[in-house]
């Protein structure tokens, strides 16, 4: 075990004791072209206390942080936030390591680590189950649970330090990053980062953001730092993270067209690129994504702000390209809200990728805002023309 860990006190008697992934590049189906990080944080006090674990295969090195502050068996309590594996699938280790430490979850947590770790030790851990308001004396400091149901699991849990005002926020205010520092204000460009994690895994969950910002004040609860489990903390007015969180839950967006599309010819491509111009002409600021170049983290992050999308597919086997297919597909999941969008598309002998990408946005709930356009083979100056007046037609769109 490396006795050389570093370790980082966030406040006094709290110590960042996680793991970085510096060679992470993909979660849950997203691009992390900037690594990751699992969080774990220790608490000295009258009894020591544990909040979360990091992902099986850096045990050890979780493990040696707390071992350079304190033996892990004197470990009291540990505090299992949320059960998905990269912050659980160390826990049987961990509570080996800590013989007499209670394990605290909430009653969906409590359910998850039995259908994760039957085989695996659970059923001699000490278990105290939590709920919204319930509080746990460690000594001079008090730990406040809030269950946050699907922020993002059933199981998901906030744990609140009173007095030093520190919110364990587990996957919620994260970020997909790899870094020495260990604050937000030390690094550049976190909210972006943040932004793009919110868009791939929180998006679908707006209203239970916004049930969680009003439990929040109606608690009272005030904060000198949130503290997730992926990324960096934020200790530089904190609250800013929850008010984005806001917002983004709000779905609200700006007066911006999104074109994503792919190309087999460049058929479909210079159709994209008429749109484009034809937008730009509006004066309406407009991005233009092909699925094959571009991240969909990025494309789906620019797909909250924008108010107007267009998607283009070229026909294979007389449907939409694949990349569109599953692109609709990962967009699907996410719930985008508050858009309006637009089809366009070329074929060779048969049609079917307009009216499949159509159908497939409609059976999701999504608005079209008018039928789309197909072109037989190549654009001609016709089609192009008909491309660019559809961009203005967008842009008033976006303007509304």
């Amino acid at each position: 075990m490396d006795n050389d860990l570093q370790t980082v006190q966030i406040s006094e008697g709290i110590y960042w004791v996680g793991a970085i992934d510096w060679n992470l590049r993909d979660f849950h189906g997203y691009e992390t072209p900037k690594g990751g990080s699992y969080n774990t944080y220790l608490i000295i006090d009258e009894k020591i206390t544990l909040i979360d674990t990091v992902k099986a295969p850096f045990f050890e090195e979780m493990l040696g942080r707390i071992s350079q502050i304190v033996d892990p068996s004197k470990i009291d309590y540990i505090v299992s936030n949320h059960v998905e594996m990269d912050h659980s699938s160390s826990l049987p280790a961990m509570m080996e390591a800590s013989p007499k430490a209670k394990l605290v979850c909430s009653a969906k947590g409590k359910k998850g680590l039995y259908e994760h770790y039957r085989e695996m030790g659970f059923e001699k851990w000490d278990i105290q189950v939590v709920k919204t308001g319930d509080e746990i004396s460690i000594g001079k400091k008090t730990m406040q649970f809030i269950e946050v149901v699907m922020l993002h699991w059933p199981d998901s849990m906030h744990t609140y330090l009173k007095e030093d005002r520190i919110l364990f926020s587990n996957d919620a205010f994260g970020q997909h990053i790899a870094t020495s520092e260990r604050f937000e204000d030390q690094v550049e460009g976190v909210m972006e980062d943040a932004q793009i994690y919110y868009a791939n895994i929180l998006m679908p969950f707006g209203k239970q953001v916004l049930g969680y910002a009003e439990k929040v004040k109606q608690m009272g609860l005030k904060f000198d730092m949130i503290v997730p489990a992926h990324g960096v903390i934020w200790r530089k007015e904190p609250e800013r993270i929850i008010e984005s969180y806001v917002k983004w839950a709000n779905a609200e967006t700006k007066p911006q067209v999104l074109i994503v599309y792919d190309t087999m010819w460049n058929s479909t491509e210079i159709m994209a690129k008429e749109i484009l111009e034809g937008v730009q002409s509006a004066g309406v600021d407009v991005k233009l994504r092909n699925l094959r170049n571009n991240d969909w983290s990025k494309i789906t992050t620019e797909l909250m702000d924008a108010s107007v999308v267009a998607i283009g597919s070229p026909t294979l086997n007389n449907g939409m390209f694949f990349t569109v297919a599953g692109f609709l597909s990962y967009i699907k999941g996410l719930r985008p809200k508050n858009k309006k969008f637009f089809v366009f598309g070329s074929y060779g002998w048969g049609g079917g990728a307009v009216k499949g990408v159509e159908k497939e946005l409609i059976e999701s709930g999504f608005e079209i805002s008018e039928p789309g356009l197909q072109v037989n083979f190549r654009p001609f100056e016709e089609d192009r023309a008909k491309c660019r007046e559809i961009g203005k037609r967008l842009a008033s769109l976006a303007k509304e």
